[in-house]
């Protein structure tokens, strides 16, 4: 990867840097530097959580975000049609066309793909702890916490209605899917000025199997353990506070979750 991006620089873009992050919101700095020197075009190089801190800088500004998706799951770069490197990231850099997508917010924290607590966040907590991230063992960390994980007590509103629930996991999408082609929001835009919301109520290990399938079938929020709704505001309350993650990096939160919508507020390079 580090070869292919020299390469790409050096036949294209000889006056542009290629600069390393080297800790937790070194990629957020590194935007920050890029606007200041009037770079009209930022590029992240990883997975989701690069991708957050690097286009968090952007939003609402007229620079253009491009991505080169190289994490496990490339959940916004799939949902954009952003192919992976040696597969034509480097080429939609140079023959693409900005597209306005939405940004999420979950109290203050920018999301761009997806945010989520419970269930989702501690899944992302021990995928975050793997030497080795794939698919598989993306599934295998989700068996292995399943049994040991309690549904809370949760309060749902969306403007227009208020839901009292448990439930095991709640995710809130801007696009449809967390990753590897699993659609926890089959139908979600980035660019419709909404959010959904999928709440997966408590369900027993022969409830998983089924629902795991439905994730790669485009099915999932058609399943009765499943709540979904749509909308540009939700205020989540629990019980006590707790963790949720966006984009796949967890923070410490309070017991209650304010998630709003910023629409088309953030360029992004993809295929033409």
């Amino acid at each position: 990867m580090l070869e292919r991006a020299r390469a790409f620089l050096a036949q294209h873009w000889a006056g542009a840097s290629l600069v390393f992050t080297e800790r937790p919101g070194h990629g957020t700095e590194l935007a920050r530097r890029a606007l200041d020197a009037g770079c009209d075009l930022v590029v992240a190089i990883g997975g989701d959580g690069t991708m957050n801190e690097v286009a968090q800088t952007l939003v609402g500004t007229s620079a253009v975000f491009g991505l080169i998706p190289c994490g496990s799951g490339n959940g916004l770069g799939r949902h954009l049609g952003i192919p992976g490197p040696g597969c034509g990231a480097f080429r939609t850099l140079l023959h693409g066309r900005p597209r306005a997508i939405d940004t999420g917010t979950v109290n203050g924290l920018p999301f761009f793909n997806t945010m989520g607590l419970g269930f989702d966040a501690e899944i992302g907590r021990r995928f975050n702890l793997l030497k080795r991230r794939s698919l598989v063992h993306y599934l295998r960390v989700g068996a292995g916490a399943f049994f040991r994980f309690q549904s809370e007590a949760l309060t749902i509103r969306n403007g227009i209605r208020e839901v009292a629930t448990r439930a095991m996991l709640v995710t809130v999408a801007n696009s449809d899917q967390y990753g590897n082609n699993a659609f926890v929001a089959p139908g979600a835009r980035v660019d419709d000025g909404e959010l959904d919301l999928v709440a997966v109520k408590a369900i027993g290990f022969f409830g998983l199997l089924p629902l795991t399938a439905r994730l790669f079938l485009g099915s999932f929020d058609r399943s009765s353990s499943v709540l979904h709704l749509r909308g540009c505001h939700f205020i989540i309350r629990r019980d006590a506070p707790g963790v949720i993650h966006t984009d796949g990096e967890l923070h410490e939160t309070g017991a209650e979750i304010d998630v709003s919508i910023r629409p088309r507020s953030l360029r992004v390079m993809v295929p033409a």
